[in-house]
């Protein structure tokens, strides 16, 4: 796939896919089935009732978390600009689907690229950024993690990774790919689920076949990541963990909230060294 990072909206020929660059690649990190089934929903990214309406409802707290760390991960590196949170710094979105997380870190102030290999994701993604005029913060691109660390390392401030890791074959690759791509002092946010019969019970039993807050199918337990392994597989790479934080839901109140424990959801955010 081409490495250039293309504007979301230079063009208004969306039919013609103008938005991103989608040509055949050589990865084998990728599972079809997962890329074919959230292309199947892509219709619904922007519905606040559809498939995806869990994560709009959760998007501000993670957002907000994701900035609190991103804070921290520059006053740890004696960065002068650490006040800023996301304003200023270069943002990558891996797995960004129809742009939910990657339109709001470009509202607040981040030079955003989403990438995911869902071509119906990322078309929905670019015509609603084009439609919230945020072309000149936001662009899409339709390649793999591992082949932009080829043509692009050390050229981002932040790289975020949610939902996406208990979707792929081989997660450690995932990881790798975002410590080469930081630049050093640059802080990593992945979010995952924990693997036991607790998470089992709560996000596929309850969330897929009795609260119905997610499709049949939607996820596999045996990809599910427990925090121990999210962990190795960061610190093999170079990472030191600056913190991890668990994200709960009461179906009855419909409310989120962050806290210690991390049985099923649950946040990492780590940081590359500065040397």
């Amino acid at each position: 796939m081409s490495s250039a990072l293309n504007s979301s909206s230079t063009s208004s020929d969306q039919n013609n896919n103008s938005a991103f660059n989608n040509t055949e690649s050589n990865t084998i990190n990728v599972d079809p089935s997962e890329v074919e089934k959230f292309n199947n929903l892509a219709s619904e990214w922007w519905s606040n009732t559809g498939a995806f309406a869990t994560l709009h409802e959760i998007n501000p707290l993670r957002l907000n978390w994701i900035e609190e760390n991103v804070k921290r991960g520059y006053q740890n590196a004696a960065n002068k600009i650490a006040e800023q949170g996301l304003s200023g710094k270069k943002v990558l979105d891996v797995g960004c689907g129809g742009g939910i997380l990657s339109e709001s870190m470009a509202r607040r102030g981040a030079d955003v690229t989403g990438i995911d290999l869902g071509t119906e994701n990322l078309k929905a993604a670019a015509l609603h950024a084009e439609q919230s005029q945020l072309e000149n913060t936001l662009r899409y691109q339709h390649i793999p993690v591992e082949e932009l660390a080829k043509t692009h390392a050390g050229q981002f401030d932040v790289v975020t990774c949610m939902e996406m890791l208990e979707h792929v074959p081989d997660p450690s690759s995932i990881v790798q790919a975002c410590y080469e791509l930081l630049a050093p002092g640059g802080v990593c946010v992945l979010s995952t689920i924990n693997r036991n019969p607790k998470s089992y019970l709560f996000a596929i039993v309850g969330a897929e076949y009795v609260l119905r807050l997610l499709d049949r199918g939607t996820h596999d337990y045996a990809k599910f990541i427990r925090p121990a392994e999210l962990d190795k597989m960061a610190l093999n790479t170079g990472f030191v963990r600056q913190d991890i934080i668990g994200l709960h839901y009461n179906p009855l109140t419909k409310r989120y909230w962050l806290a210690q424990n991390v049985d099923v959801n649950y946040m990492i955010a780590v940081q590359k060294p500065l040397v």
